[in-house]
């Protein structure tokens, strides 16, 4: 698929923090997309004491969520480890996976934080808005906000507070398991986004498009590229 050229990339802390303050008024918090046949999950890992990013894309059939593709990317990684400012880190290996890829994905689930973030830009948000496609932020922790208790019913959730701002949704995906973190990316609303996280997720905690990306990211299956149909 297409994707943008990264250009003038922020090298320092202080111009990433202001180019997150910038676009994050481009975010739509609605759902803005068509017929969703394809759901990708992205994912992120480092090798070589981290001077490598290693970046993974699984693309699933929807509703099947049977594996159509596959892809790495490997970068030299630039930017320096800053909580917040994760995206800056990853998103450039993360655009040279999408480029590899021949199915363009409807929606994307980032392993990550969407709005739910200090400056409500979080990786699911950035990669949206670059590569103009819905995404959702399906974080295993939490970044920011407050919650009550979630009941242990699959699919019970409960609203993440920051500033008396809902960023998001504490989701419980399975019972006796920590619940995942949901939050708007980018062209979805939060309740489409949750509805999409529960039927991406059969058995496990994670959704079967996380679970397959991180799979890759993790070198827990063979690195190369691979198309399945």
């Amino acid at each position: 698929m297409q994707v943008p050229k990264i250009e003038n990339w922020p090298q320092t802390a202080q111009d990433a923090i202001q180019l997150q303050k910038q676009l994050c008024s481009q975010v739509i918090p609605t759902d803005d997309f068509n017929e969703v046949r394809f759901v990708a999950g992205v994912d992120v890992g480092f090798e070589n004491q981290g001077k490598t990013t290693r970046a993974a894309i699984a693309v699933l059939t929807w509703p099947e969520l049977k594996l159509h593709e596959t892809t790495i990317a490997r970068q030299p990684t630039k930017f320096p480890y800053i909580p917040g400012l994760l995206s800056f880190r990853e998103i450039p290996t993360v655009l040279a996976a999408l480029a590899q890829i021949q199915t363009t994905p409807d929606l994307l689930l980032c392993d990550g934080q969407g709005l739910a973030h200090p400056r409500r830009f979080g990786i699911a948000c950035h990669l949206g808005v670059l590569a103009d496609l819905p995404a959702i932020g399906v974080a295993k922790s939490r970044l920011v906000g407050k919650h009550e208790p979630v009941d242990q019913t699959r699919g019970n959730w409960q609203p993440l507070i920051d500033k008396d701002e809902r960023i998001g949704a504490v989701l419980r995906t399975r019972p006796n398991t920590k619940p995942l973190y949901i939050s708007l990316g980018h062209r979805i609303s939060l309740d489409s986004a949750i509805e999409y996280v529960m039927s991406c997720t059969t058995r496990y905690r994670l959704p079967e498009t996380t679970r397959w990306a991180d799979k890759l990211a993790s070198s827990k299956i063979p690195p190369n590229p691979e198309k399945r149909s």
